[in-house]
């Protein structure tokens, strides 16, 4: 069945706070964005980060302004300076965290996808789902880049309704992370849960619709194959395809080359429909652009109606502030934001733990699909 939960509105209403406090749990690269565009925020602070590793603990509470660094997650909760929490800790160890912080205090949480990687762990989060009494928000960033939401905000009119939909990523391969943990499946949960959840969640916030029906191949082709670690090889994947069919007949394609560095942009995001096609064109980290080649792309949306013909295209600049505040062109910025309303009692959950699990189990479809070389039906819901 597939994994669905009441999202109900825990949010609280009125309480009056003014200046929400932060704990991140995990502070490597990804967790080192969080602190600098919580930074940017009016109303938000980091007051205590946890870390298994204390160099890098020790650097988070540096760039937090001398937040308080946490032993464990008990002395981590044990206080009143925090309010909210931010996961970003190694894929696999995402529901452990979230069942121990259950049983401490529920506070509001925003996850780092994937919100699981495997099966096992999907059935241990509707166990979590129903004891859990705080705001959840599982980060689904990309939804937040500025060209993707305003690719979102027009892709109706554009197309006259999408009949077919393309994301192609053509990109860096996977970083070195801390004890090479994203080098193995059994740690991201694979490629296309770790890279892609956000992808199929474009996808399904695009479609309106549940995905029916899933269709892969992918493999490790280049990366990583000549690294070893303790002996062991990485069996990460660097490159698939990907199709999704939906419940209203639509359908949309990802198209994913993680040893394609060179490319102009690393996003390509295409919708077609009966009156025209939009584009979404989406550059990657700018600290990645060679200066010899003069000013990092800017992203775009390209125009392209059937009748008359004519095609425009229009520039989506990214705030300069927010692009060194991170990989993800402002999003993670607009994400906070939008979290940080939650938590004051201003705004409601946007990423549901039924939309994070619902982009997970389109990616564990997938890599089974490849897998196994057939076509995976995925269970209504319910």
């Amino acid at each position: 069945m597939r994994i669905t939960f009441p999202e109900t509105d825990n949010t609280k209403k009125e309480n009056g706070m003014d200046t929400v406090n932060y704990g991140i749990v995990g502070c490597g690269m990804m967790g080192m964005e969080h602190i600098e565009n919580i930074g940017l925020l009016p109303h938000g602070q980091v007051s205590a980060v946890l870390d298994p590793v204390p160099e890098l603990a020790q650097e988070a509470s540096r760039r937090a302004g001398g937040a308080r660094v946490a032993q464990s997650m008990p002395d981590l909760l044990d206080g009143d300076d925090v309010d909210a929490l931010v996961i970003v800790s190694p894929n696999h160890l995402h529901v452990d965290q979230l069942f121990e912080i259950s049983t401490l205090r529920h506070l509001p949480i925003l996850c780092e996808k994937p919100l699981f990687t495997n099966p096992e762990q999907g059935e241990r989060i509707k166990v979590f789902r129903d004891r859990y009494q705080a705001p959840i928000w599982v980060a689904m960033e990309y939804r937040y880049m500025p060209p993707i939401a305003a690719f979102l905000d027009e892709v109706e009119a554009a197309t006259g309704g999408i009949e077919m939909l393309t994301i192609r990523e053509h990109r860096f391969p996977f970083l070195p992370k801390i004890g090479n943990w994203n080098r193995f499946n059994r740690n991201t949960g694979g490629t296309l849960v770790e890279k892609c959840c956000h992808h199929f969640d474009i996808m399904c916030l695009a479609m309106q619709s549940e995905p029916v029906r899933v269709m892969a191949s992918g493999g490790q082709a280049v990366n990583h194959t000549g690294e070893s670690y303790a002996g062991e090889v990485p069996d990460i994947w660097d490159n698939a395809f990907v199709i999704v069919d939906f419940a209203n007949g639509k359908r949309a394609m990802l198209d994913l080359c993680m040893f394609a560095e060179g490319s102009h942009y690393q996003e390509e995001i295409t919708a077609v429909g009966r009156d025209g096609k939009i584009e979404c064109l989406v550059p990657g980290p700018g600290r990645f652009w060679p200066d010899a080649l003069g000013p990092a792309p800017v992203p775009k949306l390209l125009f392209s109606p059937r009748s008359p013909k004519n095609p425009s295209e229009r520039d989506i600049p990214v705030d300069e502030t927010l692009l060194e505040a991170g990989d993800h062109n402002g999003s993670t910025f607009y994400q906070h934001e939008r979290f940080n309303a939650v938590v004051r009692g201003q705004g409601q959950v946007e990423v549901t733990l039924t939309d994070g699990a619902r982009a997970v189990e389109i990616a564990l479809a997938a890599q089974q699909s490849a897998i196994e070389g057939r076509t995976i039906e995925l269970p209504v819901a319910g």
